[in-house]
């Protein structure tokens, strides 16, 4: 991308109102035909434009009130065609599934920092990646187990069980 600073705050600024504002078609104008997009919530790589606007609408129905802002403070590194930003993500699980797998809403809040690494092309994003401890955003869901529970530790028998029959 190799822009000055002016520059990529305003694409972030687009960015993030793309996010904000729920308006999956301004992702359009920021990535590229061919984005390849990695979020550890998918089960696969988001490819091309609708997809990715397909991931957006699949996280506001089950987040409604999904929201980014900068971590404090802020991180945002660029070299080249590569760009470096950190995020904080919060919202609340009130709404549809997540799907795939299917969880069902807990009504619990999540609080996530993370970044994304993006590889820029003719001034778009190419190729995506966001990086997050899923672990911990489960956790804090209500989908996996409290460290040191009770349900961890019948998820710990349940994992050993498993193992040994895999090793037949």
């Amino acid at each position: 991308m190799t822009t000055a600073t002016s520059s990529l705050t305003d694409f972030i600024e687009r960015y993030s109102a793309a996010w904000e504002g729920r308006d999956a078609s301004a992702i359009d104008a920021l990535v590229t035909d061919d984005i390849v997009w990695h979020d550890p919530a998918l089960p696969q790589p988001a490819r091309g434009r609708a997809e990715v606007r397909a991931f957006m609408q699949d996280s506001w129905r089950s987040f409604p009130d999904l929201r980014f802002s900068e971590p404090d403070p802020p991180f945002l590194v660029e070299q080249d065609d590569r760009v470096a930003w950190g995020w904080r993500m919060q919202g609340t699980f009130s709404g549809a599934p997540i799907d795939p797998p299917g969880f069902a809403p807990t009504h619990r809040a999540m609080d996530v920092r993370g970044i994304d690494e993006w590889l820029m092309r003719d001034g778009r994003i190419a190729h995506y990646r966001a990086l997050y401890d899923m672990n911990d955003l489960a956790t804090q869901l209500g989908i996996v187990p409290e460290p040191g529970s009770g349900a961890e530790k019948a998820m710990v028998a349940l994992q050993r069980v498993q193992a040994r029959f895999m090793r037949r």
